[in-house]
């Protein structure tokens, strides 16, 4: 038998055993889509939020984050938890996911009641289901690495009561991400011949101070985190008992509820009652506490080029990196002029735009509003929107 044979029997016999991997440890993915992405205004709107926007090519970002997942599982086991204004939209640009696993919050509770929602409705059915987190609005340049992340962070959380993030080599010292210090190495996960390598949780540090976000990265121990985290049903369901006694049995009437007439009044009812708190505050701290071993939580390198597009800045960066543009000037626009101008950001589809003697801004304009800032100052952007929302301006948001 040639070399040539062999390479194709070990592909042929390592797709059947990653078919077979994947048919054992069933995987459910939770696609958190509620946000009103205020730092993308005036584009992002509450109707139209920064996940159902073509930010960076022709599908929008849930679009993307969807068809990412669908690659690992049939659309059926995805899940997207989203809000009112956002429901109708997000349906009809998913229409390969079931209309009944689109849910909408009736009031907005943060991450920690949506994650656990999720787990308590599987838990009946499929206690030892993999439920992947993922954000709706973040970008992966690397998705044939983030799938063998993937695989190996599904494998690692359907091993016990384990917990798993996805941890991002930080390239800069970020003030607003969260950090995630790592702790001792543990045991890698083989993934298709390559062994990803693993290590410890030790604790989370939500957005540091620049002084922090310096040491931390000058350590080499910590990571960006990334929002994405695997465990398995029983295991968050198990946790949110443990750390939000007063959350869960709301959440277990509420699940209970689903496939009869009476989940949309039970959950409208019971819902708001949660805490609104992050999953990483309301379980991933607490159990960080208990120290690096007994805690099983466990981080990957989320090492496939991932950015999460916080801001016209992150955009304006985002871009400049995939595709050549003259003097770091990213614009949309029918047509535009360049005269000594540099590393600005314009979005006016429907005019002439002339840059001159101008660098660093940031001009968005829509049909009712036009933004300029500065890149260092889109970070603010969301601080307009909390102005024109005491200002009783609410078609504007």
């Amino acid at each position: 038998m040639t070399w040539r044979h062999l390479r194709s029997l070990h592909r042929k016999v390592r797709t059947l055993s990653e078919r077979g991997f994947r048919m054992q440890r069933p995987f459910t993915a939770v696609v958190l889509a509620g946000g009103s992405g205020t730092r993308f205004w005036p584009r992002s709107r509450r109707s139209r939020a920064k996940q159902v926007l073509q930010l960076d090519g022709e599908r929008t970002m849930i679009q993307q984050t969807v068809a990412r997942l669908e690659d690992m599982m049939p659309g059926h086991d995805v899940w997207v938890i989203t809000n009112d204004f956002l429901y109708k939209t997000i349906e009809a640009q998913l229409p390969d996911v079931a209309k009944d696993h689109i849910l909408r919050e009736p009031e907005a509770r943060n991450t920690a009641p949506a994650c656990a929602l999720a787990a308590f409705l599987l838990l009946k059915e499929s206690p030892d289901s993999v439920i992947g987190i993922f954000p709706s609005d973040h970008t992966i340049g690397n998705v044939a690495r983030f799938h063998m992340i993937l695989r190996a962070g599904i494998k690692l959380a359907a091993a016990g009561p384990r917990m798993v993030v996805l941890g991002v080599p930080p390239s800069r010292p970020e003030t607003g991400y969260g950090y995630i210090e790592m702790g001792e190495a543990a045991p890698p996960v083989t993934i298709g011949g390559e062994a990803i390598p693993v290590r410890r949780v030790k604790r989370f540090t939500e957005k540091p101070d620049e002084a922090r976000a310096k040491s931390f990265v000058r350590s080499g121990r910590y990571a960006w985190n990334s929002g994405m985290f695997l465990w398995s049903a029983r295991t968050l369901a198990d946790a949110i008992c443990e750390h939000s006694p007063k959350m869960a049995p709301l959440l277990q009437s509420i699940a209970a509820a689903w496939g009869t007439p009476q989940f949309e009044s039970v959950f409208a009812e019971l819902y708001p009652q949660c805490e609104s708190i992050s999953i990483d505050y309301a379980v991933l701290e607490p159990r960080s506490a208990k120290g690096e071993v007994e805690s099983e939580l466990y981080c990957l390198p989320a090492d496939f080029a991932w950015n999460d597009l916080g801001s016209w800045a992150a955009l304006h960066e985002f871009v400049s990196e995939c595709k050549e543009v003259q003097n770091g000037n990213v614009v949309e626009a029918e047509h535009h002029v360049q005269i000594n101008s540099s590393g600005c950001y314009v979005y006016s589809p429907n005019k002439t735009v002339a840059l001159v003697g101008v660098k660093d801004l940031v001009v968005v304009e829509t049909d009712d509003a036009t933004l300029i800032t500065t890149r260092d100052g889109s970070q603010d952007v969301g601080k307009v929107v909390a102005e024109l929302k005491s200002a009783g301006k609410m078609h504007l948001i």
